[in-house]
């Protein structure tokens, strides 16, 4: 693995116990600011690109890092040239086994080890609006360890959201979530949302597990962060599917079998870690 100066207030005793699956560092243009936006991608195409644009029309590489986290695209959307262009600081690209959690590991280590104070994640697939990225950022100023987009609350936009992920949400995903967490989640799948470095660094929350492969970091820390006491708070976010497309890595039947029990396995502890 490809990996850079552990920041000096990662204590090295528990950064030697996480297991990080292996990545190369692509493209790596150093931190300027104390936030940083993780994007996992993979064979996203011209999304990615669409993203990125908005980003940079928004102007938000001025007040956040961009590292993208490629799970092993074979689409050439990654160009180097054209990330860099569009205000992109970093690239890593996983070698290692693993899906979206196992992808999430390896950005959000190499992060901390960069001495990041929080880090937002936003789905390469452009469904989600890259403008609310600024009240993220305010919300980790004022003290927030984890914060969510909600297309369910005031404010928030819900476009062309297919009606089976609508009614899994609404009525079974989220409200498991609310009853295990004791925190009134509305939007529990979406994966736009940001940490605190402290909550990440917390060894009762130990994120950076092998047991985390695919789906299950999102149901995991949104059922244990509000129960270890950490400020929890959900904001408005706009999630747009288009028309006639689900631009998802879920299969429709086996995938979404497989996110319920990941939620339930979530929600009774089996991924706590042991003896905390």
């Amino acid at each position: 693995m490809t990996n850079s100066t552990i920041a000096p207030d990662v204590a090295s005793d528990l950064r030697s116990g996480w297991q990080i699956p292996s990545y190369q560092t692509a493209l790596w243009r150093g931190r300027q600011h104390p936030w940083c936006i993780v994007i996992p991608v993979i064979n996203e195409g011209a999304r990615i690109g669409s993203l990125l644009s908005k980003m940079a029309a928004l102007k938000i590489d001025e007040v956040a890092d961009i590292i993208l986290v490629d799970g092993g695209s074979t689409d050439g959307s990654l160009a180097l040239a054209s990330l860099q262009e569009k205000g992109v600081r970093g690239l890593l690209i996983k070698t290692g086994p693993g899906k979206l959690s196992a992808q999430l590991r390896c950005a959000y280590s190499f992060s901390l080890d960069q001495g990041y104070d929080g880090i937002i994640t936003i789905d390469g697939n452009d469904k989600d609006e890259p403008a609310t990225i600024p009240r993220f950022i305010e919300a980790l100023e004022q003290g927030v360890d984890f914060v969510q987009a909600s297309r369910f609350i005031a404010g928030g936009i819900a476009e062309n959201t297919p009606k089976t992920r609508d009614f899994a949400i609404r009525f079974i995903h989220a409200p498991t979530l609310r009853l295990f967490s004791g925190f009134r989640w509305t939007d529990t799948t979406q994966g736009f949302r940001a940490y605190s470095k402290k909550m990440l660094l917390d060894p009762r929350v130990a994120p950076f597990r092998d047991i985390f492969a695919s789906y299950e970091l999102l149901a995991y820390l949104s059922y244990r962060v509000p129960r270890l006491g950490y400020r929890c708070v959900e904001i408005p976010g706009i999630r747009r599917y288009p028309k006639g497309e689900v631009p998802t890595k879920i299969s429709s039947f086996k995938g979404n079998l497989s996110v319920l029990t990941i939620l339930f396995q979530a929600c009774f502890g089996l991924y706590n870690p042991k003896n905390k």
